[in-house]
């Protein structure tokens, strides 16, 4: 038996937060990030904001995060791949807004988001209930941000490293009052980052560009935002994918989104969100940089239209629901059937009933469903039921408890089942739909200066795609349907002692699989879990000018027999800033990442990163 718990701490400064949706929706308005924020459960939950190794993106430091398991191909931002509760990258969905962003190819590239972190809140790390409900195409997991208000402001970073690393970025927002309309405002943000380096190991360089932009409307009940970007990746690493072959590979990269998003409040703690967006990805992937004769092509377009939101109908009852549609295809050189474009459609209706027990306990019971299907699939059905318990005090703090069970269900990528059945990556054109339930207890307590969140969940996995190892075929990955049992327990708490505030977690999986085959010798995903996994991160105001930000991780992988080295890891994320008197709003910063040079492999046969050190100059206004 393996149990699963996390410890963390969130940091957020000055934010100001609006519940929206009841327990389904948090907006949080982020400024000046620059002051010594706040660490809690439900907040951001690493101690440091900023990577070493290059620009900031919405998945840096995810590997700290005590609710993701995250493992990367060189740096998280390269390629890394992002799971949940012990599932596989493809199990996981990114949702912007009311819509999860969908790579119809692989899920590799699901984390593409070439959007500004200052654009974004989050991350929201949704489960059970809340992603049966509000994820789409992701059976156990989805990591969802909202949209920030625009402040006045921006920033300048120049930085560099050792390997050859730099990096610059610039960003800037701007708003202001219409004048005839006095209660309407507008904004208007955009951000330009470039990095490149030769990499922690040779042959692991890499060169990053992203640029991005918006304009925002905003009124007393509605924000709604005009996005565009754009981000250019090539990065190679060796055995990036291909592992066990000895080759050194490389990936080009290039995503474009447009988005638009508006929000709208109404009535008694009603709200509406509704997202359109349109994202061309582009994937020029080489085997041997070499011998570059073996070479993956492909594009894939996705247009989506998806809502969500909560309806107060009385009293006691509310609505809550969400729904998208989406259409994709790909072009590649890889598929050979006529398997390349899809249409998806989900609707989930989650109705609560609630009932104020006495002045501080309130009791709430939602149970509905969802309705997933395609024009290639037979339709499915999904429950989704909670019960549970709160009760608030006028000091402020709280306590819950909460029992649910849910289901949730998605289909293969076209790389999994529209690809040959032989050749390097190997497709299946029979994967069946994929369905996973869900069933946990869990409490959380909140204090004035500390809190703590425990959950304790076992999950059935019906046909989950798995990219397998089989000695009698070694010169392939197979794409393979797998049954798996999971039950784990995560544990997460936040303290605070003046000027030193921490996060800590630790988790426990255990898994039983079955493949329903005799040839399969090693799992390169659905089996590289963590057994035990620790995390810990404190920030530590010395005095007004220098803070200290530590993420720590460690972790006791599952036996893999692909990998090479040891199966235990431990990381160590480490910044220094420097805010010298004589300049008002300037930061001098230090950092490393993998300060002891731990070379676990996060993918069973994949080298690990090396140590990076970087420094750097930060102005704001």
């Amino acid at each position: 038996m393996q149990i699963t718990a996390s410890l963390s701490i969130r940091l957020i400064s000055k934010t100001t937060v609006t519940l929206l949706a009841g327990s389904l929706t948090v907006l949080a308005q982020a400024q000046e990030f620059y002051v010594l924020p706040t660490l809690y459960v439900g907040g951001q939950e690493t101690a440091n904001l900023q990577p070493v190794a290059t620009y900031e993106t919405p998945v840096s430091n995810l590997e700290f995060d005590p609710r993701l398991d995250l493992q990367a191909r060189g740096m998280t931002e390269a390629q890394a791949d992002v799971s949940i509760r012990g599932g596989i990258f493809e199990n996981t969905g990114f949702r912007v807004g009311a819509a999860t962003l969908v790579d119809p190819q692989t899920g590799h590239y699901s984390a593409e988001l070439p959007i500004a972190p200052e654009m974004l809140q989050g991350p929201e790390v949704l489960t059970g209930v809340y992603n049966g409900l509000l994820g789409f195409n992701s059976s156990i997991g989805t990591v969802s941000y909202g949209w920030t208000q625009i402040q006045d402001g921006g920033s300048v970073t120049v930085g560099a490293g050792d390997h050859n690393l730099n990096f610059q970025r610039i960003h800037q927002g701007l708003s202001g009052r219409f004048s005839e309309a006095s209660n309407w405002s507008w904004g208007v943000e955009a951000e330009i980052s470039r990095s490149e380096s030769d990499g922690t190991i040779r042959y692991g360089d890499h060169d990053f560009d992203r640029t991005t932009g918006r304009v925002q409307l905003v009124s007393p009940n509605t924000q709604t935002d005009f996005f565009a970007g754009y981000q250019s990746k090539f990065f190679g690493w060796p055995e990036l994918y291909a592992a066990p072959f000895g080759s050194n590979e490389t990936e080009n990269l290039k995503t474009r989104l447009f988005l638009i998003n508006h929000q709208l409040r109404y009535a008694v703690e009603s709200s509406l969100e509704v997202t359109a967006y349109s994202r061309r990805h582009s994937d020029h992937y080489i085997f041997n940089r070499f011998s570059p004769n073996k070479t993956f092509v492909h594009e894939t377009k996705a247009h989506v239209l998806a809502a969500a939101g909560r309806h107060v109908l009385s009293e006691k009852w509310a609505l809550n629901y969400a729904g998208q549609f989406t259409a994709d295809e790909i072009e590649s050189t890889q598929l050979e059937n006529s398997f390349t474009s899809r249409s998806y459609y989900k609707l989930s209706l989650l109705p609560e009933y609630g009932i104020d027990l006495n002045a501080e306990e309130h009791l709430s019971i939602k149970a509905g469903l969802s309705y997933d299907n395609t024009n290639r699939n037979e339709a499915d059905y999904s429950p989704l039921a909670e019960i549970s318990w709160s009760r608030s005090h006028a000091s402020g703090s709280s306590e819950r408890l909460y029992l649910s069970y849910s289901q949730a269900t998605q289909v293969a990528g076209y790389t999994a089942i529209g690809g040959s059945t032989g050749g390097l990556f190997a497709s299946d054109p029979d994967l069946q739909r994929e369905r996973s339930e869900n069933l946990e207890f869990g409490v959380a307590l909140d204090r004035r200066d500390w809190s703590l969140e425990a959950a304790v969940f076992y999950r059935w996995d019906d046909d989950l795609v798995d990219w397998t190892y089989s000695a009698a075929s070694p010169n392939a990955r197979s794409a393979n349907n797998v049954d798996i049992e999971t039950f784990g327990i995560e544990l997460i708490g936040t303290r605070r002692w003046g000027a030193l505030e921490s996060i800590a977690s630790y988790a426990y999986l255990h898994k039983d699989a079955d493949y329903g085959a005799a040839n399969i010798d090693a799992s390169f995903y659905a089996l590289n879990f963590p057994e035990h996994r620790a995390t810990l991160g404190f920030i530590w105001q010395l005095c007004p000018q220098v803070e200290i930000r530590i993420d720590n991780e460690w972790r006791s992988q599952e036996t893999n027999s692909l990998r090479e080295g040891s199966d235990q890891g431990f990381f160590t994320h480490a910044g220094l800033s420097y805010f010298p008197e004589q300049v008002e709003s300037l930061e001098l910063f230090m950092a490393v990442d993998n300060a002891w040079d731990d070379d676990f492999q996060d993918v069973p046969g994949t080298p690990g990163r090396g140590d990076q050190y970087s420094c750097g100059v930060t102005y704001r206004w």
